[in-house]
């Protein structure tokens, strides 16, 4: 039981870190699918900090902090974990972006436009992008990419698994090495939004105003950012065509 120091204390507390809470969670927006809301998030994050602000004996200070962000951002995967939220139809177009960044890649000897991408998908402009911004979320890395697709849903894929960590992989030297040398050669615009999102630990309204362009812009530029680095570090992308029905593939028996 609290005393009415303590909940007074405690009201404080939650005052003083509730920005923390939001800060939190705007970061964590670029990596979920736009399906996602902030305000959920932010909901699921204050009860993280209420259960930090109820185990912590403490209660305050720089060591609380670091505790605090466990259970905050603990908490707002654990609200996300009950809902699968990205559509596979969004994975599978984001297949089809990666197969044609490595087609354009190969044919021009250099990154391919937004505009030369869309037209390789046979997509307006306006179209892709909007492609890009139903994306967000588009992550590096999945476990199907490190032994096949078991039916895990989005949450499993990538971030909450207790037992395979998709980040793990880019512990290994030659994975470091690719991914340093793919950041390099991103087109300039897209390698300042990812030093800005993730050296200098902004989020996506800040970067929004960093760039002079809106946030929803800036979850495009990530999604495509990521997308590149997918088919540098993934390495080949070969396109699978589907057979046209009533056909037989090519070489198949009579």
């Amino acid at each position: 039981m609290y005393t009415a120091q303590g909940a007074l204390e405690r009201e404080q507390l939650v005052r003083q870190y509730a920005p923390l809470v939001k800060r939190i969670a705007y970061h964590l927006m670029a990596r979920l699918p736009a399906s996602v809301q902030a305000e959920d998030l932010i909901q699921n994050g204050m009860l993280g900090l209420l259960d930090a602000l109820t185990r912590f004996e403490d209660g305050q200070g720089a060591q609380f902090e670091t505790y605090a962000v466990q259970r905050i951002r603990g908490a707002m995967l654990d609200g996300l974990r009950e809902n699968d939220w990205l559509p596979r139809g969004v994975r599978r177009e984001m297949r089809r972006v990666e197969v044609a960044i490595q087609k354009l890649e190969h044919h021009h000897g250099r990154p391919p436009s937004e505009g030369e991408l869309a037209e390789a998908l046979g997509l307006a402009l306006d179209d892709y992008q909007k492609l890009l911004q139903e994306a967000r979320g588009h992550q590096l890395l999945y476990l199907e990419d490190m032994g096949g697709d078991r039916g895990e849903g989005y949450l499993e894929r990538n971030v909450a698994s207790d037992t395979v960590d998709p980040l793990r992989a880019l512990e290994d030297a030659d994975m470091r090495a690719a991914l340093v040398s793919a950041i390099a050669a991103l087109p300039e615009r897209e390698k300042l939004m990812m030093a800005l999102y993730y050296e200098q630990d902004l989020n996506l309204r800040e970067i929004g105003e960093v760039m002079g362009v809106t946030e929803s812009r800036v979850c495009q530029i990530h999604t495509q950012a990521v997308a590149r680095l997918r088919v540098a570090v993934m390495g080949e992308y070969p396109p699978q065509p589907k057979a046209k029905r009533g056909s037989k593939p090519k070489g198949a028996p009579a």
